[in-house]
């Protein structure tokens, strides 16, 4: 199994809703940033690369974009919770997809390649990103729930920027490598 035992069972009781203080000294905008300049970036590298992974990094943009519109005032998280709800049903399907869908697209392919350096990195790297998406969704329920903070929503930040690089480490190592590997036996 790609992450703990629990966290399928809880990813698949969330709805999707797609319709509907960090460690340092970092500004919440200085945060928003360096996530979108990330997320660029992992686009330039593997944009193109998979359908898959393609919509997978749109998806990280809008998630990024709804943070980035709740953090510009976290205190009014009571108090209209429309961008709230709306940030939570993009959390949720973000996170849902990379469980049920990229991590096991990327470990098939180690797989594949008999990549054994690459499932040893993914064997690292998958329980802390399932401790943040343990994070994530603790989050999720307690704005569901009606009581969520804006602490708890400052936390954020810094625990998607780490997501987001673990993320991007497991495709360049267990996509892009296997890619070009692949290129060149043809």
């Amino acid at each position: 199994m790609l992450l703990g035992d629990t966290l399928p069972a809880r990813l698949s009781k969330q709805q999707p809703k797609k319709e509907a203080q960090v460690q340092g000294s970092m500004t919440h905008k200085g945060r928003e940033i360096a996530m979108l300049e990330s997320c660029q970036n992992a686009q330039e590298r593997w944009g193109g690369v998979h359908l898959l992974i393609d919509r997978w990094l749109q998806e990280r943009e809008e998630l990024i974009a709804a943070y980035d519109k709740l953090g510009a005032k976290p205190q009014s998280l009571s108090e209209d919770r429309k961008p709230l709800q709306e940030f939570c049903g993009v959390l949720v399907d973000y996170v849902s997809a990379g469980h049920f869908e990229i991590y096991e697209q990327l470990t098939g392919e180690a797989k594949a390649f008999n990549d054994k350096r690459g499932l040893e990195l993914a064997e690292t790297i998958y329980p802390r990103i399932d401790v943040i998406t343990e994070k994530l969704l603790a989050f999720n329920d307690l704005c569901d729930e009606g009581k969520c903070v804006a602490e708890k929503f400052k936390e954020l930040g810094g625990l998607l920027h780490e997501r987001f690089e673990l993320e991007d480490c497991l495709i360049e190592v267990l996509h892009t490598a296997h890619k070009e590997e692949d290129s060149v036996q043809a």
